[in-house]
């Protein structure tokens, strides 16, 4: 009888499966449904439709072909160029009402082939600037794979050596605060001038919430709410932190089991930097 021969040798197979991430396809990971909007939809619609589905993004169909897409970064830039927000404004022009998707969507979606490896991915990401990447098979987009999606495997793979980095060396060390009673008008600038997605809630000086992109869509954008109203009220009160010198892999797995995309990280009590879900795909992508 023929025996099954094996194309690696045995240290080559015990390697792959201490280390399936260097194996693993996009695939596995995926999420295949893929939402869509279309360039004439109004932002408005669009920041309805990303609140009802918990999801920071939204591909873009032009007759019928995925050429762009639009996130909750790009909703930010709306907020900050003074479009109005209120339902008050429903039958004024521009508002969040009227304007479309079209003027506000990221051109290219940047795209990779479904049976490319996940470190594949996570260098195109870095590469490219971006967090989120449409899945394709013979052409065709069959899913769409977010910075999320990458960290959520993290916590599945043995903890090698490089998912032994620690935190230190990934997170970004500057740390941007607001203080509860500023108005969220001044908040998003604030985002959008320094550039990240988050900003620290403190009250009397001391860190207690977190004010996401995500909470501007479901708790602002998409409720038609005003901004005129102070950040305290409606941030995130439960601050999630880490110690300093905890590992990559560590981290993964508080981000997962607390369903966060960024985790503040600590050092002797003392607020010394952010990790975001991006920051963790920098690490898978160092090979």
């Amino acid at each position: 009888m023929r025996k099954n021969i094996s194309p690696f040798t045995n240290n080559e197979s015990d390697f792959i499966k201490s280390n399936p991430m260097r194996y693993r396809n996009i695939a596995s990971i995926m999420t295949p449904e893929v939402v869509t909007i279309k360039p004439e939809n109004t932002l408005h619609e669009a920041a309805q439709l990303m609140g009802q589905k918990h999801i920071g993004s939204l591909i873009v169909l032009e007759y019928g072909t995925p050429v762009g897409i639009i996130t909750e970064g790009d909703l930010l830039n709306v907020v900050n160029e003074g479009v109005p927000l209120e339902r008050d404004w429903i039958h004024s022009s521009p508002s969040i009402y009227t304007k479309k998707v079209e003027n506000y969507v990221s051109y290219p979606l940047i795209k990779i082939c479904h049976d490319y490896r996940l470190t594949d991915a996570a260098r195109l990401m870095i590469e490219k600037r971006v967090r989120r990447l449409g899945v394709c098979d013979a052409g065709a987009l069959v899913g769409i794979v977010t910075t999320s999606d990458m960290i959520g495997s993290l916590p599945q793979v043995p903890e090698t050596m490089k998912m032994w980095f620690e935190v230190d060396h990934f997170m970004s060390k500057q740390v941007v605060t607001a203080d509860e009673e500023t108005l969220l008008t001044d908040v998003a600038k604030i985002m959008a001038e320094k550039n990240v997605g988050s900003v620290i809630v403190t009250s009397q000086g001391d860190p207690f919430g977190i004010f996401t992109e995500r909470d501007l869509l479901t708790r602002i954008l998409c409720k038609g709410k005003t901004l005129v109203e102070h950040v305290g009220k409606v941030c995130s009160s439960s601050l999630i932190t880490a110690p300093i010198g905890i590992s990559v892999h560590e981290a993964a797995e508080i981000m997962i089991k607390k369903h966060i995309k960024r985790l503040p990280i600590t050092q002797d009590g003392k607020l010394v930097g952010v990790l975001s879900a991006r920051d963790l795909v920098e690490a898978y992508a160092r090979d």
